[in-house]
Formats: structure tokens, C-alpha cells, sequence
């Protein structure tokens, strides 16, 4: 491409049983990041409000303001301790579990009648990206069914229209362990050391695909 490659990195918020997101500071220092492989790279980056009117309200806009070749976008998986690689957004909404508004939603889908959406095969060379720096990553079918997978499907639903980006990602991110507390067994050991280094190579492969 002739362009410069326009990558929009984005995390979450708190939420309700989440007071601690740990995308937030993952998103800023990959937005900081200096590289030469990055020096002819428009990167910017995003922290939504865990809400679905946010979401709806914010990733339209944030998509004809910075026009985006593509999105990186990562979440908490709070009861997942290792990377999680989503390859589809599925057509679900929790009715039981409120946003970060209190607020729940009313349907349990949606598009009615909708099949779920695929990120595509580009998920695989992430996958292989992030395992090529020691982490624990593994590829996953089931994005949810609160806003990780809502953004998932918006983001899909925007590689498809006219402006919108060519690829998106989604990466589910586990807590991360807090100093001088013991973890439960099978809790996550994974450092925001470990999640830097990991979401700089799938970076770098993102802006390899968006070239």
C-alpha cells in the first residue's frame, strides 16, 4: 500500500467484579512503542467505557476520525489464565451481567437470525506471533457473551462496510497477579511484561498484514 498503515489499538475499562483492567496499561505502552519496523506506522490508541452505548457511540467514530487499516483490540477474560486468540464474535448479549452503567441488556442477541461473525485466517499468523514469545496462547472459538464479543462483532461488521478497516483482532488478556499476593492455584502467572512483548509481535504482524 502507498499509504502510511493506520493501526488503532484499543482496551477496556473497569467493570463491575473487574476494578483493575489490565488492557489499559498493555494499550498505552504498546501505543508508545518506538521501533524502526514502526517508524513509517500511524498508531493510536483507545480505552472504551464498558458499555454497549459506548461501544456503538465511540468505535463508528473513532473509525471515520482515524480511518484505521486495521484494529487490535484487547479485553479481560478474568477466569482465563493464559492468552486468549479470538477467531469469531458470536451473535449473543448477556441479559444477567450489567455494564459498567448498571445497565443489562435486553436482548439476548444481536442480529436476530445472524450466524457468528469470523475475524478470518489472519488469527493464526497472530497465534503463532504470540507463541513465538514464550507465552501461553492458544486460539478460542467463544468470545463471550458481554462486551468483548459485542466489540468483536461491531468490529467484524466494520471490515465490511465502505471506509471501515481491512482486518481486526481481538485478544482475550488474563488478570494479572498482584505483587506480594499468592495465587490461587491456576491462576494466571502472566506478567504485563509477557503481555507487552506478545501484543508487540502480533503488532508487528498486523501492520505486516495491513501493508
Amino acid at each position: 500500500m502507498s499509504e502510511r498503515p493506520r493501526i488503532l489499538i484499543t482496551g477496556f475499562g473497569p467493570f463491575p467484579g473487574a476494578p483493575s483492567n489490565p488492557t489499559m496499561p498493555l494499550v498505552k505502552r504498546l501505543s508508545e512503542l518506538r521501533r524502526p519496523a514502526l517508524d513509517d506506522v500511524d498508531i493510536s490508541s483507545h480505552i472504551f467505557h464498558v458499555t454497549y452505548d459506548t461501544v456503538d457511540r465511540e468505535l463508528p467514530r473513532l473509525i471515520a476520525e482515524r480511518r484505521p487499516h486495521a484494529l487490535l483490540m484487547f479485553g479481560l477474560a478474568a477466569r482465563t489464565s493464559y492468552l486468549r486468540i479470538e477467531t469469531r464474535a458470536r451473535n449473543a448479549v448477556t441479559t444477567t451481567f450489567p455494564d459498567a452503567d448498571r445497565r443489562i441488556a435486553r436482548k439476548a442477541v444481536i442480529v436476530p437470525g445472524a450466524h457468528p461473525g469470523s475475524f478470518g485466517p489472519h488469527m493464526q499468523r497472530l497465534l503463532r506471533a504470540a507463541l513465538a514469545t514464550g507465552i501461553d496462547a492458544r486460539p478460542s472459538r467463544d468470545a463471550g457473551s458481554y462486551l468483548c464479543n459485542y466489540l468483536s462483532w461491531r468490529a467484524i461488521e466494520a471490515t465490511s462496510t465502505e471506509g471501515g478497516p481491512r482486518l481486526a483482532a481481538f485478544i482475550h488478556v488474563p488478570r494479572l497477579p498482584r505483587a506480594g499476593t499468592v495465587l490461587p492455584r491456576g491462576s494466571s502467572r502472566i506478567t504485563l511484561e509477557a503481555l507487552v512483548d506478545a501484543g508487540e509481535a502480533m503488532l508487528m504482524e498486523l501492520v505486516k498484514l495491513a501493508r
